[in-house]
């Protein structure tokens, strides 16, 4: 991290940080004094439905009303023109990835002390929450924590973040009891998900690296103990053990087939293909990749191909009845703040309607976390997770590049006035 960077990252985090709530902390029945009327020119509820000229009132860090534009009481908040939408979750990211002091992804070969992982996973998390996406959940590594517990406190400004803390494999053992022990650990160090490698990476062909026993010991521990999994997937063998052990979601799933696909549907699985950004930021940022671990020329070349399998697969998951498909980007170092992205090559070239998609990165996404009952829909007693941008995105899903104003559980991080 430059000096530069490091001093940008500083004033940016001071002033957001210093920025205060839409609603400070309202004396008894003063509630409407302290309300913040957020005026629109229109807004789409998370849910597939628009709303004309609209009031949202906040109050409290909580949504207490939308309404006709003109009705809300409070202290005004008028964006113009601007339309409203939640605030866009990303339910697979890596926000501890990113370039280090020699413009190389990050590796064991540079050491870097905890101070500057975590500052950098802080600067991912802001310029991420700052595009519009106010909830992450991202699989996973150990930072995340000290970043979910302090944008939790209210004492930096981030996304709300859901952490695996790591991800559990093949390396664990072939012994059953040691799947569902790994489990367990990570539970009690406060996971809020569990990741799995079910399948190799794509740079490796992507075969099953699980047997169905060991599936089954991952995703039934997880369950006893009310905790979801999601499972690094990408061939059908690897996701069809996955989806008959229990997970609840499918990761990446770039060779995925009908049959497959319908079998997640069957079962009740959540779908995340990746099939843009992820691809797109690795050969943009090639050298800064390559010779790292499975980074090779080989590998690169691996990715290439499953860029158009991905995407016949992503096709192919929109065709399916029932099935769920929910935004995720994989986002690493180079793609943070780009999340958007994925939601526009999944409209202007996979063929997704822009409202489904925007469902799939609100309501949708939310349900698939477990917090449909808090956030992803704008309605009364969800959370004031509220962006805006210029222009509607579900005519224009180019919009979601233009957002204006970002507030994330009722405090404001972004106002472009």
């Amino acid at each position: 991290m430059t000096t530069k960077t490091s001093t940008a990252l500083f004033a940016a985090l001071l002033l957001t940080a210093c920025t205060p709530p839409a609603t400070s902390q309202a004396p008894a029945g003063d509630d409407e004094a302290q309300a913040v009327v957020i005026r629109v020119a229109g807004a789409l509820d998370g849910i597939g439905g628009r709303i004309g000229p609209s009031d949202i009132v906040v109050a409290n860090g909580v949504i207490t009303g939308v309404h006709a534009a003109g009705s809300g009481r409070g202290r005004v908040v008028d964006l113009g023109d601007a339309t409203a939408l939640p605030g866009l979750i990303d339910t697979h990211v890596h926000l501890g990835w990113h370039f280090n002091r020699e413009g190389r992804t990050q590796s064991r070969e540079v050491e870097e002390t905890p101070e500057e992982s975590v500052l950098y996973g802080a600067e991912n998390a802001l310029v991420t929450l700052r595009s519009g996406v106010t909830t992450v959940q991202s699989i996973g590594a150990p930072v995340d924590r000290e970043l979910r517990d302090a944008f939790a406190r209210g004492i930096l400004p981030g996304p709300r973040v859901l952490t695996s803390l790591a991800a559990i494999g093949a390396w664990v053992g072939d012994d059953e009891a040691a799947y569902r022990a790994r489990v367990q650990e990570l539970a009690a160090a406060g996971a809020d998900v569990i990741k799995i490698f079910a399948s190799a990476s794509i740079r490796d062909g992507g075969p099953p690296t699980l047997s169905q026993t060991q599936l089954d010991a991952i995703c039934g521990e997880a369950t006893t103990l009310g905790l979801r999994t999601v499972a690094h997937a990408h061939g059908p063998e690897s996701a069809r053990r996955a989806a008959m052990a229990g997970c609840t979601t499918i990761e990446h799933g770039a060779l995925l087939d009908r049959e497959t696909l319908a079998l997640l549907a069957e079962r009740g699985l959540f779908y995340d293909p990746n099939i843009d950004l992820v691809f797109r930021n690795y050969f943009e940022n090639q050298d800064r990749f390559l010779g790292v671990g499975n980074y090779t020329e080989e590998g690169f070349e691996q990715m290439r191909a499953a860029v158009p399998k991905a995407l016949a697969a992503f096709r192919e998951a929109l065709r399916v009845p029932g099935l769920r498909v929910v935004f995720g980007t994989d986002a690493v170092a180079g793609a943070h703040g780009r999340n958007y992205q994925e939601l526009v090559y999944r409209v202007e070239t996979g063929g997704q309607p822009a409202m489904d998609a925007i469902v799939s990165a609100t309501s949708l996404a939310a349900e698939s976390l477990g917090l449909s009952d808090k956030i992803g829909t704008l309605a009364p007693g969800m959370r004031a997770d509220i962006i805006a941008t210029t222009g509607n995105p579900a005519a224009d899903i180019t919009a979601l590049g233009r957002v204006v104003f970002v507030m994330a559980d009722g405090r404001v991080v972004r106002h472009d006035r």
